[in-house]
């Protein structure tokens, strides 16, 4: 081994620009900033979406759709969680209570029963609302439905 001919290790040595080292280096005078403007100066940042001046993409697209404000927003929880439930901890009476308490639904949501999968237990169910699906089923085994 001879000192001219030592070498770094492959991939510790990063070829990028040494910005501000002279004239020698092809990148000093105005360290690759251009001359005077905003952006020559420290301490500058754009805006997010800034486009140089001309109308950003957001401004330039159309607005479209609507946002109901009176929208009612429901939990969904089906018939084979109330299945689940009932068979494997033989829960009878489902209240919002208990559906908080087992993490299906929040304290502040509305909670709708949907009519996915099979229900063999008589339960007793009370939501916010049903379908018509769901309903049947609940009373279809001998269950009983409670809206809220």
């Amino acid at each position: 081994m001879e000192l001219n001919k030592l070498k770094p290790a492959t991939g510790a040595v990063k070829n990028r620009k040494r910005i501000g080292r002279g004239a020698g280096s092809g990148h000093g005078g105005t360290s690759t900033r251009g001359h005077k403007g905003a952006g020559s100066r420290s301490g500058n940042s754009r805006k997010i979406g800034f486009e140089g001046g001309q109308m950003p993409l957001q401004r330039r697209l159309p607005k479209f759709g609507f946002k109901n404000i009176n929208r009612v927003e429901y939990t969904g929880i089906n018939l084979d969680v109330l299945h689940t439930l009932a068979t494997e901890q033989s829960i009878t009476d489902f209240t919002k209570e208990l559906f908080v308490s087992k993490g299906l639904a929040s304290k502040n949501d509305r909670i709708k029963i949907l009519g996915r999968g099979e229900l063999s237990a008589k339960v007793n169910v009370s939501a916010h609302a049903f379908s018509a699906t769901a309903k049947e089923a609940i009373e279809k085994v001998g269950g009983t439905t409670a809206t809220l």
